[in-house]
């Protein structure tokens, strides 16, 4: 007799033989985005239609790239699925860390967006699907540019952006000139950064790897970007990433947020922002150069080849970053609310069109950003805001520390960068990148 409590998944029916396949229970390593929210909570349809049962580990930025890398690194097996990016994603599967997904039924791989598509690929080959897709922008209160008799132009300079900031702030009540990320950590405050950098005409390495961490152009857009959060920043920056900027956004905390065109439907969504009614969308400001201004970044799923579970594995995959799932999800949480910036069917959509007004300002950005064209002079990485190297992830940490340090007054800008030089350089001398 078949248990049923052990075998709950998968009737068959073929030539009159019912087959039963076992139910597998798949654990799931993601970050507490609010699209990866919305995924844990329609999940549990997946379940119902497969038996299969899902244990969710939802993690901040930081301890999940910690956690994973750690994981995958070792060949731990603590997870079946895992949410990762753009950056690890080629590096990941060149190693043999992640299994190929270019074998799904009914998927349209040719709907996925050109760019996204080949972020996540090595030599042709997918080793991770798009989850949610996004380049970076400026968000900013329409009636408060109003009020004061601003207009944001389509293609904000860093200075202009000074400007309206230190006009906007009002601390006395609450509300902010500017919120920008200060959170330490690669994808944290170095992921914004490094976009003020490129624009600068900054890079992290010269054609001969060596590190140009202290040289002007990085100076200039640190020193910038800590006077800006010092006169016209909220208090405590230093512990602010996206999921905190956006939280005050939506809460009419802040005149202007530079950050994930992925937060548009969110801060928009009425059901989370105070302020949805009151947003205006633009590009990402620049400085002395637009190269590398915007950042180019995807949220993706990738199945460990460490997993016993891979049929289910993929299944779950498949149906999370398909377009049936993007429709339920308009359909349930509102269009407003669908995951961006990796189908081209999203955006001919009618429907998302009507609920998303910033629909093409957000592609646009995303099919504009060019990792293999993102600084004013020559490097020898592609990668906006991060550099395409195993080594990036300690190194944009370590880095993004210092700049925190800066930020906070305990130590100066040119200390910070020296510091951030000298074990970059150190880092990439042992690692045999400079001889």
């Amino acid at each position: 007799m078949v248990g049923l409590k052990t075998f709950a998944a998968g009737l068959a029916l073929a030539s009159g033989v019912v087959t039963v396949a076992s139910a597998e229970n798949l654990t799931i390593a993601t970050v507490n985005n609010e699209d990866m929210i919305i995924m844990q909570r329609l999940s549990s349809k997946w379940e119902q239609q497969t038996g299969n049962k899902i244990n969710w580990v939802i993690l901040e930025e930081n301890v999940l790239r910690q956690k994973v890398t750690t994981d995958i690194a070792t060949k731990g097996g603590s997870y079946d699925i895992i949410t990762i990016g753009a950056y690890e994603t080629p590096i990941w599967g060149k190693k043999g860390w992640l299994t190929e997904l270019d074998d799904f039924k009914d998927y349209d791989y040719d709907d996925l967006l050109a760019p996204v598509k080949a972020g996540l690929s090595v030599d042709g080959k997918l080793y991770a699907v798009p989850f949610y897709a996004e380049s970076s922008f400026t968000m900013y209160r329409k009636d408060l540019f109003q009020n004061a008799g601003f207009t944001m132009p389509e293609h904000p300079t860093y200075d202009q952006i000074k400007q309206f900031a230190d006009k906007l702030t009002d601390k006395a009540n609450g509300t902010y000139g500017i919120c920008l990320r200060g959170k330490a950590g690669w994808g944290e405050n170095m992921a914004f950064l490094g976009t003020l950098v490129n624009t600068y005409g900054g890079r992290w390495f010269d054609m001969d790897w060596k590190p140009q961490l202290n040289s002007e152009a990085w100076k200039t857009a640190i020193s910038f970007y800590i006077d800006l959060m010092k006169a016209d920043g909220p208090p405590g920056a230093v512990g602010n990433g996206f999921n905190e900027n956006q939280a005050l956004f939506a809460g009419g905390k802040c005149a202007m947020w530079i950050d994930a065109t992925s937060a548009a439907g969110r801060v928009s969504n009425p059901k989370e922002s105070h302020v949805a009614d009151k947003i205006g969308f633009t590009a990402s400001p620049t400085a002395v150069t637009p190269n590398g201004s915007a950042w180019a970044w995807s949220w993706a799923l990738a199945i460990p080849t460490s997993s016993k579970k891979e049929a289910a594995a993929k299944d779950f995959v498949r149906w999370a970053t398909s377009k049936d799932y993007i429709k339920l999800v308009g359909e349930t949480e509102g269009w407003v609310a669908a995951p961006p910036g990796t189908r081209k069917s999203t955006y001919d959509n009618p429907e998302y069109q009507k609920a998303a007004p910033f629909a093409s300002i957000v592609v646009n950005a995303i099919l504009a950003a060019d990792p293999t064209h993102a600084t004013k002079d020559p490097v020898p990485y592609t990668g906006v805001q991060f550099v395409a190297i195993p080594e990036f992830q300690g190194i944009g940490t370590s880095v993004g520390q210092s700049i925190a340090t800066a930020l906070v007054g305990s130590e100066s800008v040119a200390d910070a960068l020296q510091k951030s030089q000298a074990s970059t350089t150190a880092t990439m001398t042992k690692a045999g990148y400079i001889k």
